[in-house]
Order: structure tokens, then C-alpha cells, then sequence
């Protein structure tokens, strides 16, 4: 073997030492790798809810109602003479037009017809004693500057110069935005401050809508009722006259003509659902009482008449009745602001209130316990009343058999 000549042995085995050295090399311990864990992610907070609506604002609270009812009015007939005012009825009303106005509303009943020319439906036999009462349209502006929002259209004097004259009304009327009621079927219905208002005039004449057909009455209070936050009624009733002044709960006649039991009447719209009840058609004032929480005046009585309708001693007193309702038609309080008629002057403040004083006499006389006080400055205060007796109907009027009645 020749692997060198100095030192055999080494120099053969230095091959084998290098392949050696390789392999240790390669069994060097192996490297390691070391794989970091992904960092903690921190979780995800849930997002937070989308805030509720605030809820919506409470609804304010439905107000209280003021009305002005007065009785009958005619400020100036043409009709058969001129028996007009001197300044054409613009002033007529002006010392109460502050009190009218004042009021959330103001009602009253329109006796005759606003109408220009034309010939009456009825005779007059004779023209110096002719009850037949025809307005310029033009007087429509006159109520509406009082303060007048609603009129009655039902009444004997309606109809003077026909269905032609009431339809005159009604059209002046509407040009000057005053509601009314009065025809058969037609009652109206408007809003004065947030509340639905319904006004149904009633009366014994024809065409008008009938007092003396109770049932239907009710009936047409009780719709009325269901769709309207306050309900007017005014009725046209009862007989006439300084004897009339006291309330007979019974059926009234004049001159032979069917009036109504005016108690009954009003009492039984109140049962329907009205909150205010007015009468008007005696000439003089009349009681009032508080009903289940509702006011009925049985008569106003002549409150601006300048011609043909007499207006002494008593028939010449009338109040202005203010009465203050809840938004349920609930009666809170009330005012008698006393008038007096002196021609040729328009109704005047009387000072020595002599309304004031007919309505707490005549309401003691007829009903006592009337669940009304009636205080010495005119304001009109709610008292307790005991149960109120049943008033019956009489049974005249149990069938029906009068109610075609056609009085003028």
C-alpha cells in the first residue's frame, strides 16, 4: 500500500478523517424553529344599540270653552215700512259687542228673514200690526261686527218670506262666516280651538228641524254627540208672554198652537248628549238649571229687537248668558251680564241687573234645587243637587199625532 513515504499511517488515514469530520458536521443537533404563537387578538366589544325614539310629546291638555248665548234678535225691518235704525243697525249692537267678542263663541237666535225685496209667504191683513220681519242682507256684516258666530234659523218668523227668504239667510250668513242652523236636516258643525263643534237648532214650525218630534230630536243629538267634542242646542219653545215667564212642566200651547214641553225636551237632549242647551221664543226670560253637569236656559228672552216685537217692562230685560265648559261639555261656571232694551237704543248694560235678579227668582220657583247658585256680581257657581225628579211625558204626545204642526 502506498499512501506516503514518511508517515504511512497518517497520511493514509487523512481521507478517512475528512470524511469523517463531514459526517459530524452532519450530526451536529439539529436546528430549531421556533414558530410564534399569533398575538391574543382582545375581543370585539357587541355595539352598542341604536337609542330608542324619544317618546312623543304629551298632548296638550284639550282647553276649556267660553259661550255668549243671547235670545231673540231683529235689528230692523223694511218690510211693510222702513223701520230701519237711523244709522242702518251699524251701531245697534255696539255696547255689547265687547262681551260677544270676548267669548270663545257667540250664539243667538235671528227672528225674520235677511233678505232684499221680495213678497212675504203670509197676509197681512193688517199692515199696522204686521209680524212680518224682513233685514237688508247687508245686516248679515252687523251681527258679524257684534261678535255673532253661530245664529238659529229656527223660529216662527223663519220662514215670513218663504223657504226663497230662510235660503237668503242662510246665503248672507255664510258670505260673513257665520254658522247657522235651522232647516229641517241641517245643523252645523265646525272647530274653535281644537274642539269639534256641533250647533242643531230646533222649533215647532214646518220645515224647520221639529222640536216636537222628541224621538227624532234625540236622535239627531245622540249622531251629533258621537263625532263631536262640545254639542249646541237651541230650541224656539214654550208660549208666550209676561204669563209665560214660569216653566209648567207640561205641553204648552199659543193661540191654539203646539209649543212643546220645553222640560222634557231639553232634558231629553241632554240624555243624547248635548251640553248646552238654549231656549228662547216667550219674549221674557225663563229658569235655568244644571242638569247632569249641563246647563239648560229655558229662555233668553228679547235681547236686540228695534222694531215690532214688544219690549216693555219685563219683555225688555235679557242677559247675556257666558257659560264656561270643560272639553267634555261639563259645565264649570258662568256669567249673567244684564241688558235692558231702551228705543231707539240697542241693549244697554243695566246696572241695576235685573236679569240677574228674574233668573235667580224664577229658577227658585220652578225648580228649587237647581244645582246652580246665582251670585250677587252675576257670576254663576255649581252646586250639589239632590236626585232631580222624573218628568213623565204627557200622554198627548206618547203616539205622535201632533207633530204635523205648520205654526207661524
Amino acid at each position: 500500500m502506498r499512501c506516503g513515504h514518511r508517515n504511512p499511517i497518517l497520511v493514509c488515514r487523512a481521507p478517512w478523517l475528512a470524511a469523517l469530520a463531514m459526517l459530524a458536521a452532519c450530526a451536529q443537533a439539529p436546528q430549531v424553529v421556533v414558530i410564534e404563537e399569533p398575538a391574543e387578538v382582545p375581543p370585539v366589544a357587541p355595539a352598542e344599540p341604536e337609542p330608542a325614539p324619544p317618546p312623543p310629546p304629551p298632548e296638550p291638555p284639550r282647553p276649556n270653552i267660553t259661550i255668549a248665548s243671547v235670545g231673540d234678535m231683529m235689528i230692523g225691518t223694511d218690510f211693510p215700512e222702513n223701520h230701519l235704525p237711523d244709522d242702518d243697525g251699524i251701531g245697534f249692537l255696539g255696547n255689547v259687542q265687547p262681551f260677544l267678542s270676548a267669548a270663545d263663541l257667540a250664539i243667538g237666535n235671528l227672528e225674520g228673514v235677511l233678505v232684499d225685496g221680495g213678497e212675504p209667504a203670509k197676509s197681512c191683513k193688517n199692515p199696522k200690526a204686521c209680524y212680518l220681519f224682513r233685514s237688508p242682507t247687508r245686516y248679515a256684516g252687523h251681527y258679524r261686527a257684534a261678535g255673532f258666530d253661530v245664529l238659529s234659523l229656527a223660529n216662527n218668523h223663519a220662514r215670513d218670506f218663504g223657504e226663497e227668504g230662510r235660503t237668503s239667510s242662510m246665503q248672507a250668513l255664510d258670505a260673513h262666516g257665520i254658522f247657522h242652523s235651522g232647516r229641517d236636516g241641517e245643523f252645523a258643525s265646525f272647530e274653535t280651538k281644537g274642539l269639534k263643534v256641533a250647533f242643531l237648532a230646533f222649533a215647532v214650525t214646518k220645515n224647520s228641524n221639529m222640536l216636537l218630534d222628541y224621538e227624532l230630536s234625540e236622535q239627531r243629538v245622540r249622531e251629533h254627540a258621537a263625532n263631536h267634542d262640545i254639542v249646541i242646542v237651541s230650541f224656539h219653545g214654550g208660549a208666550e208672554g209676561e204669563s209665560a215667564q214660569n216653566v209648567p212642566f207640561d205641553e204648552e200651547t199659543y193661540y191654539g198652537e203646539p209649543r212643546g214641553d220645553v222640560v222634557l225636551f231639553a232634558r231629553r237632549m241632554v240624555d243624547a248628549g248635548a251640553d248646552l242647551v238654549v231656549g228662547h221664543g216667550p219674549h221674557v226670560i225663563r229658569a235655568m238649571e244644571r242638569y247632569k253637569d249641563r246647563l239648560i236656559a229655558y229662555s233668553l228672552g228679547n235681547f236686540a229687537t228695534y222694531y215690532g216685537i214688544s219690549v216693555a217692562g219685563i219683555k225688555g230685560v235679557a242677559p247675556i248668558l257666558v257659560t264656561q265648559l270643560d272639553p267634555d261639555g261639563r259645565f264649570v261656571d258662568g256669567r249673567i251680564i244684564s241688558t235692558r232694551q231702551l228705543r231707539p237704543a240697542g241693549p244697554t248694560l243695566d246696572p241695576t241687573r235685573h236679569a240677574l235678579r228674574l233668573v235667580r227668582t224664577l229658577t227658585a220657583e220652578d225648580f228649587g234645587d237647581s244645582g246652580l247658585s246665582f251670585n250677587e256680581d252675576g257670576t254663576i257657581s255649581a252646586v250639589e243637587r239632590g236626585p232631580v225628579p222624573e218628568h213623565a211625558p204627557a200622554e198627548s204626545v206618547v203616539g205622535g199625532d201632533r207633530l204635523e204642526v205648520d205654526a207661524e
